[in-house]
């Protein structure tokens, strides 16, 4: 298949072999290598220094003559993207009919601030890595309660509180009776905080706000050292700023301060079961879906990202522009090369220069580290078809449909915004995905060709396959197969309407992604500073 008319190589949907003659578009071509499916094919004779056209955009030069029906590989292509003006004009936007989504709600946990989350959940969290164990050993008392002999007080404290009793007459065992039905407790760990540049901890303040302030999050417990860079005033400035009427509670024990790691546990876990139980009362009612933050992202692609799952996500990222809802787009090295069409798409000059800004700087510090964005393909990626930065990120920016851009964020900052959202985060799947939950997604979808386990401690991960195969081999971590597309038994709005009518039911609570199924909390800040 070709994906726009502009392109000048083909994509095989199939394995191909040396010697095959295919006729596209009345162009007969014989292979003159083997071809495996999701790689992409010569059309024509090509140069070296000729440019290589796909999804109507340049993606790469050919570094040496290429043969008509020769397999485009990183030995005879090179990076090569577009170069970028300020913003055009607009593109325009064609809006979608939702007639099908305008009526329909999701149950969600409505807050005061008005938004509404997919989850309850309760956070515990330090604001400085001194407070991991910390942090572990709570997880151990409030989850397992499997816990050494030398920390079976704690267990007992915690179940006195449950069954109303003393220390003395509650048994040595656990109960298996499940007292907290409506909240998850949920437990995260960083390196940060201390130890590096100031503003590497004010970014993770801002990061951590962003997870108290998501309506998935009930409520929060925060433990502190006391003499780190991310002070405590810090974090709370950062989460006035971002929610200066937020009624969550937010509980904060600093160990300096207490004193004794007796006492601090005895406080914390006191403490957080009763707020625990409060936050438990919150029962979900119905919302409209304007209420729901969609991020979109895609990790361990293939080359056939862009051609099924990615624009599969850009149909759902219109419908929800359309109805009022938003939508985030991430990784900003996997933008490069489309840049000047996102520039136009900004609803003015102010964000698309943001925009710009933002990626120069991004790209500066790359090369100033040695590399560059033209290292961004992975190994799996090329391997798979995706040979040149600007290939990968012509399929990736597919996520982002063709609506607005409403809003550009630099990591850290919150979405206000209805519409499509540009996000600066970087490709790493992990960072971008713990960026994408700060900034207040409620849903994830994470398109990938290659498989990832991946999830978020606060917020529900969807895993959207681009092709069939990854779905039959790896079925414990695919919630949605957008690899119909291209088999043909489903077009992009079929597979997008699904992946809609999973979102409701996920945010309703009624199902469960495999990622959270799995216990797959990943939460890695995205640290942009060096040590110090």
């Amino acid at each position: 298949m070709k994906v726009n008319a502009l392109d000048n190589i083909i994509v095989a949907l199939q394995n191909l072999n040396e010697g095959e003659t295919i006729l596209f578009e009345d162009n007969e071509i014989v292979l003159q290598t083997p071809v495996k499916a999701k790689h992409k094919i010569a059309e024509k004779d090509f140069a070296a220094g000729d440019p290589i056209i796909m999804y109507g955009v340049l993606v790469g030069k050919a570094s040496q003559p290429i043969r008509k029906g020769e397999v485009i590989s990183t030995e005879n292509v090179k990076h090569q993207s577009e170069a970028v003006f300020k913003k055009n004009g607009d593109l325009g936007w064609n809006i979608p009919n939702t007639d099908r989504w305008k009526d329909r709600t999701f149950n969600g946990y409505h807050r005061a601030d008005g938004q509404v989350g997919t989850k309850n959940v309760w956070l515990f969290f330090p604001l400085v890595f001194c407070e991991n164990k910390n942090i572990e050993k709570l997880k151990e008392i409030f989850e397992n309660e499997l816990l050494p002999k030398k920390e079976v007080s704690y267990k007992n404290f915690l179940r006195s509180l449950i069954e109303e009793k003393s220390v003395e007459e509650v048994e040595e065992k656990s109960s298996d009776a499940n007292l907290l039905t409506n909240i998850e407790v949920k437990f995260i760990n960083h390196q940060g905080g201390c130890g590096g540049i100031r503003q590497d901890s004010e970014l993770l303040a801002k990061l951590l706000a962003g997870y108290v302030n998501n309506p998935n999050v009930a409520g929060a417990t925060v433990l502190s050292l006391g003499c780190q860079n991310l002070q405590i005033d810090i974090f709370q400035k950062a989460l006035k700023e971002m929610s200066p009427n937020t009624d969550k509670e937010v509980l904060i024990f600093e160990q300096q301060q207490i004193g004794t790691t007796d006492k601090m546990f005895q406080m914390v876990i006191k403490d957080s079961f009763e707020a625990i139980k409060r936050a438990n009362q919150i029962q979900r009612r119905p919302a409209p879906l304007s209420k729901l933050t969609i991020g979109l992202e895609c990790g361990g692609s293939d080359g056939f990202s862009g051609i099924s799952a990615n624009p599969a996500l850009g149909v759902i990222s219109d419908t929800f522009a359309a109805l009022g809802g938003k939508t985030i787009l991430a990784e900003f090295p996997e933008l490069c090369g489309v840049e000047q069409e996102l520039m136009d798409r900004c609803v003015d000059e102010n964000k698309a220069d943001k925009f710009l800004s933002l990626m120069k700087a991004f790209e500066k510090s790359v090369v100033d580290a040695g590399s560059g964005f033209d290292m961004n393909p992975s190994p799996g990626n090329i391997k798979d078809g995706l040979i040149t930065d600007a290939m990968k990120s012509a399929g990736a920016a597919k996520k982002g449909g063709t609506s607005p851009v409403v809003d550009v964020l630099d990591y850290g900052e919150y979405v206000a915004k209805p519409g499509l959202n540009l996000l600066n985060t970087p490709g790493n799947d992990a960072e971008c995905t713990t960026g994408l939950a700060g900034a207040g997604a409620t849903v994830i979808l994470f398109t990938t060709g290659l498989g990832n386990p991946m999830g978020n401690p606060i917020t529900p991960v969807v895993k959207i396959s681009s092709n069939s195969a990854l779905v039959e081999r790896m079925p414990d971590i695919i919630d949605v197969n957008a690899g119909t597309v291209i088999t043909g038994e489903k077009t992009l709005q079929e597979v997008g309407d699904e992946i809609i009518d999973y979102i409701i039911e996920l945010a309703s609570g009624n199902i469960e992604t495999k990622a959270d199924q799995l216990k797959q909390d990943i939460f890695i800040p995205w640290k942009r500073g060096v040590s110090l």
